[in-house]
């Protein structure tokens, strides 16, 4: 471990304010006890506030003001990073071996008393989520560098459901994850406009030398979902769908990520969702039969029909 690293670790065990010995520090960090002295000294000489009591109860500590400088993080600071960093890798985030690196130094940066309650808020947590493709993880670190220095990117790509390879360059705005999925926003300058590419369909992406600016109060998040969601701004045929039923089935159907935008009026038992009437015979059917019998249509009537016609559409499709 670097010098630095090391002096930075020795800090780390000083700042829970109880008193810590030499041994106590060389066994923690590994390190022969008479550097740990040297250390010591260099900690102390640039204007770290050390205080050393000899003697059978004696050791190291720091002075009050100096452990609740800023630099250091609380107990509460320290697991909310580590849980961050838990749900970052469940993400599929391309942090690697530099988010292992740095979670690592919180521990060896810790006595033995702010590790032991640190792990008891840490084994509390755990993130289930599907299978992560390794193989964008090069994309993601080389999309995010290429958006912070502000380079357009060469992407070779394939759309959904066909072969050929499509070739892009792209002015990358900001990186996306929805639906255990990861996208970038950027400006095609193909299509010369702005675009949504999902980074798992990438066969190839090539950093180029050509800059660009970033519009302003651009809002990658509200483009995303505005393309997602069905618009009906200008659009006539609007109409309502109330369903009816189980209090848990319908705060599932309003916490959906396409239903809960359109939801206008909700009690206990009931809930109103605004959309155009080809939405709701299109999706909507699909969205309720997993439900089953805690959610019942009472508008529209149409609906009603529908579902039926899909339910019918699927037992004869398994029964050939």
């Amino acid at each position: 471990m670097p010098k630095i690293d090391n002096m930075l670790a020795i800090l780390w065990m000083l700042r829970s304010g109880e008193k810590i010995t030499a041994k106590q520090i060389s066994e923690k960090l590994e390190m022969n006890i008479r550097t740990v002295y040297r250390y010591i000294d260099a900690i102390s000489t640039s204007g770290v506030p050390i205080v050393s009591e000899p003697g059978h109860n004696g050791g190291y500590s720091l002075l009050n003001h100096f452990i609740e400088a800023p630099l250091f993080f609380d107990v509460e600071e320290q697991t909310s990073l580590f849980h961050a960093a838990v749900f970052a890798e469940e993400a599929g985030y391309y942090g690697g071996e530099t988010l292992d690196r740095a979670i690592s130094k919180l521990s060896n940066y810790s006595n033995q008393e702010q590790e032991t309650k640190v792990n008891q808020h840490v084994t509390s947590l755990e993130v289930i989520s599907g299978l992560r493709s390794a193989s964008i993880e090069p994309f993601l670190k080389e999309l995010e560098q290429a958006i912070a220095n502000g380079y357009s990117v060469n992407i070779l790509y394939h759309k959904k459901g066909e072969k050929p390879l499509h070739d892009r360059l792209v002015d990358p705005y900001r990186m996306i994850y929805w639906n255990h999925k990861w996208y970038v926003i950027g400006f095609c300058h193909l299509r010369n406009d702005i675009r949504s590419f999902r980074i798992d369909r990438m066969e190839s992406l090539t950093l180029t030398e050509n800059t660009f600016n970033r519009p302003e109060h651009f809002s990658a998040r509200d483009f995303f979902i505005k393309n997602l969601l069905p618009t009906m701004e200008d659009k006539k045929g609007i109409t309502s769908l109330v369903l009816h039923g189980d209090k848990s089935a319908l705060d599932g159907i309003c916490q959906h990520w396409f239903l809960g935008h359109y939801l206008q009026e909700r009690t206990s038992n009931q809930a109103v969702f605004l959309l155009e009437k080809d939405v709701i015979h299109t999706y909507a059917p699909y969205l309720l039969l997993p439900y089953n019998t805690s959610i019942k249509v009472i508008e529209p009537v149409s609906l009603k029909k529908r579902l039926i016609e899909v339910l019918s559409e699927l037992i004869e499709f398994h029964q050939v």
